[in-house]
C-alpha cells in the first residue's frame, strides 16, 4: 500500500492525478457524442485550431482559457456554417480552417521566439507545472459541461442519432450544434495542459470507442466511456511517477490498452455468438 501514499507527498503529484481525473472524465464523457456523431476528426482539427488560439492569447496578453476558449469555440461554429452553406465536406472544411489556424500559432513562435519553449507544453502537455488554480478551472469547466449534457440530454441525443428528424419535431439543432462546438473547446481548453495538442483527440475518442465495443446501450456506454477515462487518468499517472515516462502519452497508451482488451473481448463474443448460432437441437 506504500506505494500508494508514497506520491502524495509531493504537490505536483496532487495537482496532476486531479486534473488528469477530471479531463479524463470529461473527455469520456463528450467524446461519446463525438464518436458517434461521427466527428472524431475534429477533435483532432479543434485541438490545432485551439493551438493557434493559445499563441494569439499570449501575443496580445489576453487571458489563456478566454483567448484560446473563444477562438477555438469560432472556428468550430466556422466549421459548422461552412459545411451547411457550402457544398464543402465536413472533413475538407476542418483540414482547412484547423491547419490554418495552427499555421497562425506556428508563425507566431517562429517570430516570437522567446516562448518557444513554453509551447512545448501546449503540444505535448505539462501535467507536472498544473497548480490548483488550474486544477479549479479544469474542476469549474467540468461542471459546466456536465451540467449542460445533463440538461440538453433529450436535444443532443436526438440530433446526435438522427438531425434532420429531430428537426422536424422542432429540435433546433443548429443551437444545439453550436452549444455543442462551445462544449468540445472547453473540454479541449481543459485537457491542452493534461495531455497538449497531439494527443486530445486520442483522449476523445478512444475511451468512447472503448465503451461501444463493450455495450449498444447509450447509457452504459456514456458510463464506461467516463470510467475508462478516469481509471486511464489516475493509473496513468501512478506509472508515468513511477517508470519516469511522459503523463499524457502514458494515459493514451493505457487508454490504447484498454481499446485492445475491450477489442479482444469483443471479438471473443462474436466468435462464440456465430458458434451459437450454428448450435443444432437433435
Amino acid at each position: 500500500m506504500q506505494w500508494l501514499i508514497e506520491p502524495f507527498q509531493y504537490e505536483f503529484f496532487r495537482t496532476g492525478l486531479s486534473v488528469a481525473i477530471l479531463a479524463g472524465a470529461l473527455c469520456g464523457l463528450l467524446g461519446v457524442y463525438i464518436v458517434l456523431r461521427g466527428m472524431s476528426y475534429i477533435g483532432h482539427g479543434l485541438s490545432h485550431a485551439i493551438f493557434g488560439g493559445a499563441v494569439v492569447s499570449y501575443v496580445m496578453q489576453w487571458n489563456f482559457y478566454i483567448g484560446a476558449g473563444a477562438w477555438g469555440f469560432l472556428s468550430a461554429v466556422l466549421i459548422n456554417q461552412t459545411v451547411r452553406k457550402t457544398r464543402i465536406g465536413a472533413d475538407a472544411a476542418i483540414g482547412v480552417i484547423t491547419t490554418a489556424s495552427f499555421a497562425i500559432g506556428v508563425a507566431l513562435i517562429s517570430r516570437y521566439r522567446r516562448f518557444t519553449q513554453s509551447f512545448d507544453a501546449a503540444l505535448f502537455g505539462n501535467i507536472l507545472g498544473v497548480t490548483w488554480e488550474e486544477v479549479a478551472v479544469v474542476g469549474g469547466i467540468t461542471l459546466l459541461v456536465t451540467l449542460t449534457i445533463l440538461l440538453m440530454y433529450k436535444q443532443l441525443l436526438f440530433t446526435t442519432f438522427d438531425a434532420e428528424v429531430a428537426q422536424v419535431y422542432g429540435v433546433r439543432t443548429q443551437w444545439v450544434d453550436t452549444l455543442f462546438a462551445l462544449a468540445l473547446a472547453a473540454v479541449i481548453i481543459a485537457s491542452m495542459q493534461v495531455l497538449g495538442v497531439t494527443l486530445i483527440a486520442a483522449a476523445l475518442v478512444i475511451p468512447a470507442i472503448t465503451a461501444r465495443l463493450l455495450t449498444d446501450s447509450f447509457g452504459r456506454m456514456m458510463s464506461y466511456a467516463v470510467a475508462i477515462g478516469v481509471l486511464c487518468g489516475a493509473l496513468g499517472m501512478y506509472l508515468s511517477f513511477y517508470v519516469d515516462v511522459a503523463s499524457g502519452a502514458t494515459i493514451v497508451l493505457l487508454q490504447a490498452t484498454a481499446f485492445g482488451v475491450a477489442l479482444t473481448i469483443s471479438g471473443l463474443r462474436h466468435q462464440a455468438g456465430k458458434r451459437l448460432t450454428h448450435v443444432h437441437v437433435d
